[in-house]
Formats: structure tokens, C-alpha cells, sequence
């Protein structure tokens, strides 16, 4: 009898322990700037522009999620709302031209520390002030660059040497391996990469051995069927492509060792395109081609990292208790509508990439179609430290997603709102509602005031604007209503400030963007267009 008693006593024991590690698993943050959900081949995009071994493997261990959306498709912004679960309105960063976070307001990052977890971020900030609520910091200033950085230790400038992606990983598994390891920890992992301009590490220079790469359907979008905003703007391949985009002219900051291998690569086939004197659509070809062997390189660095990272969670036997989870800042084109960047609300640039590994949670290989966003991503870390979620925040935790239900009351629609103009890429302000099939968009700022309507169903590409059809008239009036909520909800100001802009002042005064379209079908009377 003794002995049973002692058995049931040593398994309760366990059970305790295991259940006190559950409420407080390590967390590891990998997060990356301007990531294309396209560039990750576990979300099969029909190119196949590049294998992704490592990322897949968070996929295949956990949760892929195929809507994740960003209330606003801009780095800094959506910075902001991961630490606080906050949309931008609240958490006072608007923009990247004059926005500064206010790191005195509540994080979930504070929340976590106070609550015994020991936090650190390593790589790119890009919030302006100093990080608060974390142990140890080191961040590269302002966007930093691909080779030999400039970082800030804690508040201390100093100079690296190597390529950037390499060394955040580098710093980052430094930190892990002397860390505190009778807590918890929450290391949030930044990279540069694959941020523009794009420059791959050079060992990976010729990675796609001269490949020529499949176009996207919409590479030479005409823009027929949309109105003024989305054909007035700076951010194609064929009009705002720079010669440091091209890889024209080499970077400043390399030594000469670093600028011998990168003249190896590109200075040939440099001369080559200008001996073909390309024109029109040829040299917008040449430069869709030169753009993927960039950014897909900088993609394989940033895979290479995780793979590290994973390896080293294994190996230490941290594997069953760490959750891992990456994502980015927001979507990017990869020459779809012939763009690059990002800002719009259209699918590439609102979709971010999310993989999720929850051991004891997720079910290996699960795939999960609900509206998430990183709004959720505060809400999510404190309810898996086992601590409650401040009502102000806006989101919701995704744990029961990653458990695999999916509760009655999980969001059926989703409010974007994008506010920097004109600078840098003349993308007009705009907000609009998002649902599973439609979206309903209002331009409102500075020359313009009108609504689209885009079925992805019907339309999957988004080339045409459905609110003048009548067929669609009720359509636009349900989610005229539904946006409506939505800013009620989330506690839409009545007036925007006109710093949410950014650094220039428009010419007009700012309009009310809130006011519903009033034609049948959903069009206002254009303005200017």
C-alpha cells in the first residue's frame, strides 16, 4: 500500500511540474521585415520560387496559417501593434516618417518580465525609442544595413563585422546559451531581412545557378478597372527600381575582401545587361529576375537562421518546452501588379506569414484558414505564460486555434486602415474591411474620395473593382455596416491627427473617412481622379 501511495504521490508530482511547465513554456519570436508568405514553400505558391527547409519545418511540427492579416502593412506600425495588441490609433504609431513609440505604455513584453520571464531582443527595432521590459537588448539603429552593422548593446554603439542575418543569430544563440536558465525565457529574434535593398550574404550569391524565374499572371498589370490610387502610385519594377535595387552600383560598407566576391558575381553579369541595352518590358523582365535572386537569397539566409535556432533547441533538450513562432511585419510584392513593397490592402501586402510550433498544443501539420493577425500575437505569449490579458488589447489569443477549435465567436471580418503619404511610395491613405471573399476599400486622402469592392472568389488576383455593379449593391451595404462596427468596436477616433500621415502636410484638409459610400453599388463621386 505504501508503495502505491508513494507512486500516486510521484506521479501527481510530475503531473504538477508538467502542467506548471505547460503554463509557462520558453518563447521563441523569430520575426522577419517585408517576409512574402509566397517565399516560404510550405505555403506552395504555384512558382516555387525557393525551398525553405527550415521554415517548413515549424509548419510541419505545428500550425501554418494561411490568413494572417496586419492592420496596417508597414514596419514600424505593425511593431507597435505586436508588442501592444493594439491598432496604431491607439498605440500612437501611425507611420514610419515621424511616428515615435511611446515606450512608457503597457506590453505584453513588461507583463511577462514582471512575471518572471527573463527577455531579450536581438536585431532590427525600428520603433525609435529604446526597448523597455526587456533584460538585455541589442538592436541595430534605425533600418541598420546587410554587412558589418552598427548596433546598439543595451545602449551602447558598436561595430560588427560579417553579414547581418548571420550575426542577429549569432547573438542571438549567445544569449540563449548563457542565459538564466532557472526562468523562462522570451527571446525575440528581429532580422533585417529580406528588407530592401535586398542584398543576399555573399555565400549565397548564385544560389539560383542564372535561374529563370516564373513570372507572376500580374507582372504587367495595366491597372484598367481601378480607380486613381492604385495606378497613381511609386513602388513598380518598371518606374521606381533603383540602380542600388539592380545591384548597379555595390554597397559602401563592404571590405575590400566582401567587395572582391561581390564584384565576382555581379560584374559580369552587370556587363552583360548593359551591352543588351533592354527596354520596356525586357528590362522589366531583366529586373523581376535580378529582384528574385536577391530577395530569395536574403529568404535562404533568414532560413539557414531558423535552422540554427531549431537545432539548438533540440539539442539542448528545449525543444518540448519552447514555443517557436514566426512571422513578419507584413506581406511583400513579389512583382504581382508589378510591384515590390508593400502598404496596400490587397492579399500580398495584408497577408503575413505565420508558423506556429506549440508542442503539448498544436497537432503536427496543422493548417488553420481563420482571419488572425498579429494583433494577436500580446494576447497569445500571456495567455501561454499563464497570465491574464489586459482588457484594452485588441486582439485575441490564438491558443485555442492552435489547439485545434475554434471558438463560436472568432472573428468572421477584419479592419485595415494604412495612413503614409506621400512619401515613400505615394500609396494613398485608406482603410477598409476584409472578410473571407470581399473586400471593401475607401480612398479618402488627399485628392481622392471614393470605395472599391474586390470578390477574391470571383477575382483572385484583385485586378477589378466590383461597387459599381448593382449585383453587388447589397454586398457593399453590409460591409459599409460592418465596417462601421468595427470602428465603434476598436475605438475608431472621430478625426485622424494630421501627424498620422507622416512628415508632409497635405494640401487639403484631411477628409472624414468614415462616411459611407452613397451611390447604389457603392461609388462615390470621385474627386481630381
Amino acid at each position: 500500500m505504501k508503495r502505491i501511495f508513494l507512486c500516486a504521490f510521484v506521479s501527481s508530482l510530475f503531473t504538477l511540474a508538467a502542467f506548471a511547465a505547460a503554463k509557462q513554456p520558453n518563447i521563441l519570436f523569430i520575426f522577419s521585415d517585408d517576409h512574402a508568405y509566397q517565399a516560404i514553400s510550405a505555403y506552395n505558391d504555384p512558382r516555387k520560387l525557393l525551398q525553405t527547409p527550415n521554415l517548413d519545418r515549424i509548419a510541419k511540427e505545428g500550425m501554418l496559417f494561411t490568413r494572417a492579416m496586419v492592420p496596417n502593412s508597414i514596419c514600424g506600425p505593425s511593431r507597435a501593434t505586436v508588442l501592444t495588441g493594439k491598432y496604431n490609433h491607439l498605440n500612437g504609431f501611425y507611420n514610419n516618417s515621424n511616428s515615435k513609440f511611446d515606450p512608457s505604455q503597457p506590453t505584453f513584453v513588461k507583463d511577462i518580465h514582471a512575471a518572471g520571464y527573463q527577455t531579450a531582443v536581438i536585431g532590427k527595432w525600428h520603433l525609435i525609442s529604446d526597448p523597455v521590459g526587456f533584460d538585455y537588448w541589442k538592436i541595430l539603429p534605425g533600418q541598420g544595413v546587410y554587412y558589418n552593422p552598427a548596433m546598439i548593446d543595451n545602449g551602447k554603439p558598436v561595430k560588427l563585422e560579417g553579414y547581418t542575418t548571420d550575426l542577429i543569430t549569432d547573438l542571438t544563440l549567445d544569449w540563449l546559451k548563457s542565459r538564466d536558465k532557472s526562468k523562462p525565457f522570451l527571446m525575440m529574434c528581429y532580422h533585417k531581412a529580406p528588407h530592401r535593398e535586398w542584398e543576399p550574404n555573399l555565400k549565397n550569391l548564385g544560389w539560383d545557378n542564372d535561374r529563370k524565374h516564373v513570372e507572376p499572371e500580374t507582372l504587367f498589370d495595366d491597372y484598367a478597372n481601378r480607380g486613381l490610387a492604385v495606378r497613381d502610385q511609386d513602388m513598380s519594377i518598371e518606374k521606381t527600381f533603383t540602380l542600388r535595387d539592380a545591384k548597379l552600383v555595390t554597397p559602401g560598407q563592404l571590405t575590400p575582401e566582401q567587395k572582391g566576391k561581390w564584384d565576382a558575381y555581379y560584374e559580369p553579369r552587370n556587363a552583360k545587361f548593359r551591352a543588351a541595352n533592354l527596354t520596356g518590358k525586357d528590362l522589366v523582365r531583366w529586373r523581376y529576375q535580378r529582384y528574385m535572386h536577391d530577395y530569395l537569397g536574403c529568404i535562404k539566409s533568414v532560413d539557414e537562421s531558423v535552422g540554427r535556432l531549431l537545432d539548438y533547441l533540440k539539442a539542448e533538450g528545449l525543444d518540448k518546452d519552447t514555443i517557436v513562432v514566426y512571422s513578419a511585419d507584413q506581406g511583400f510584392y513579389l512583382g504581382e501588379h508589378g510591384w515590390f513593397d508593400k502598404r496596400w490592402i490587397f492579399e500580398e501586402s495584408l497577408r503575413t506569414p505565420l508558423l506556429v510550433r506549440w508542442p503539448g498544443v498544436t497537432k503536427p501539420g496543422s493548417v488553420n484558414h481563420e482571419i488572425v493577425s498579429n494583433l494577436d500575437f500580446a494576447e497569445t505569449f500571456l495567455d501561454a505564460a499563464g497570465l491574464p490579458v489586459p482588457k484594452d488589447m485588441q486582439g485575441h489569443s490564438l491558443r485555442p486555434l492552435l489547439a485545434g477549435q475554434t471558438p463560436a465567436d472568432w472573428r468572421k471580418s477584419f479592419y485595415y486602415h494604412y495612413y503614409e503619404y506621400p512619401t515613400p511610395h505615394h500609396v494613398r491613405p485608406h482603410e477598409g474591411v476584409v472578410t473571407d471573399q470581399f473586400k471593401l476599400v475607401h480612398f479618402y486622402k488627399p485628392d481622392v474620395d471614393y470605395w472599391e469592392l474586390y470578390d477574391r472568389k470571383k477575382d483572385p488576383n484583385e485586378m477589378r473593382d466590383y461597387s459599381k455593379d448593382p449585383a453587388y449593391a447589397e454586398i457593399v451595404a453590409q460591409l459599409t455596416q460592418e465596417m462601421s462596427r468595427l470602428k465603434t468596436e476598436l475605438k475608431f477616433p472621430a478625426e485622424i491627427p494630421r501627424s498620422a500621415y507622416g512628415n508632409k502636410a497635405f494640401d487639403n484638409e484631411p477628409q472624414a473617412p468614415d462616411a459611407a459610400p452613397k451611390k447604389k453599388g457603392g461609388q462615390k463621386k470621385k474627386k481630381a481622379e
